[in-house]
């Protein structure tokens, strides 16, 4: 089948060729000694209390990886219909290892629910989603990528930078080689796939162990996955959303799909056709006005609330959400003996 490129990727794809001959020229590595902004990153560090000769050897380690920018390149290159979404994350073979997964954790998953008041079903989803519950963690040494990324990217170097940081800070802290673990091209790491400031901010010793471990256990990255949706605004025991009807044609009075915080009433929706078919809201309730498309041209309604919303602070996409409480449902029906 041909592909066609859009104008928007080759320009980009004519800047990552343009930084990657650059880079050519240079010494593709990042030797504290020849690369003063290695460097000045290695100084910093060392003030913040990490061994200078660990980081001057771990960084000579790192290898330049042009693969990882032409990915961060193409990411976005094309959007998704939600039908085409739904056909990667919603599968019978996820479902049933989703349910498997739970049943194994499950007083894990319990405790994190009285702890943080999120749903066991919903972490799984999250796992389910991000790694296939562990099975797929990435390929890329974290290590190269958040390199590359940090003295490399023509837009997100700074970024990328205080990634890198935080993820010398995290493994050298915790007596892990940096080199050594694996994850995503943009350095998302682990069962939960954070990235290094979140897993800094958000990772929890659920299993009080003395180390608080992401990229092997399983249960810190239960009760971690459940404190990052506390701290961000998790209601215990309302729902994610409400589906709704609406007309053929989207309305052109209403933004959808807006990963912002619900703020399009209830009231406003039915005025333009959008009418909630299940749930309890009142007129004035503040919602996300979501509407997924398919192949046929038809949209399916959702009104987001405020969990769902809570979910897109994972992933920043409406899709991301609508994945994560789609599997959860189908999890929770198939332990429950549903279809």
């Amino acid at each position: 089948m041909a592909r066609r490129w859009s104008k928007g990727w080759l320009v980009g794809a004519l800047v990552v060729a343009a930084m990657l001959g650059g880079a050519a020229s240079a010494d593709d590595d990042f030797d504290p000694e020849t690369h003063p902004e290695v460097r000045a990153m290695l100084e910093a560090l060392e003030q913040q209390g990490l061994d200078g000769a660990a980081l001057e050897t771990t960084l000579r380690e790192a290898n330049f990886r042009p693969q990882v920018l032409e990915a961060m390149n193409h990411a976005a290159e094309r959007r998704l219909r939600w039908d085409e979404y739904r056909e990667i994350f919603i599968q019978p073979e996820r479902i049933r290892q989703g349910v498997a997964f739970l049943n194994e954790h499950r007083q894990t998953l319990e405790r994190a629910e009285r702890e943080y008041g999120v749903p066991p079903e919903v972490i799984v989803a999250i796992l389910g989603v991000e790694t296939q519950y562990g099975r797929h963690k990435g390929t890329h040494r974290v290590l190269d990528s958040l390199a590359t990324l940090a003295f490399h990217h023509p837009s997100r170097g700074a970024f990328f930078l205080g990634e890198l940081k935080a993820y010398l800070a995290i493994t050298l802290g915790q007596g892990v080689d940096p080199a050594s673990r694996y994850g995503s091209y943009a350095g998302a790491m682990g069962y939960p796939q954070f990235i290094p400031t979140s897993y800094q901010a958000y990772a929890v010793d659920f299993d009080h162990d003395g180390l608080k471990d992401l990229w092997d256990n399983p249960v810190d990255a239960i009760g971690s996955i459940a404190n990052y949706f506390h701290e961000h605004g998790w209601r215990r025991g309302e729902a994610v959303l409400v589906e709704a009807s609406g007309p053929d044609a989207l309305p052109q009075s209403i933004a959808f799909n807006r990963t912002e915080p619900p703020s399009t009433t209830v009231e406003s929706l039915r005025k333009a056709g959008i009418e909630p078919t299940a749930g309890r809201l009142t007129p004035a309730d503040q919602v996300m006005p979501i509407a997924l498309d398919f192949a046929d041209g038809h949209s399916r309604y959702v009104m987001g609330l405020n969990n769902f919303y809570v979910i897109t602070r994972y992933n920043h996409s409406h899709l991301y959400a609508m994945a994560v409480a789609t599997l959860a449902q189908r999890i929770q029906t198939a332990r429950d003996g549903g279809a």
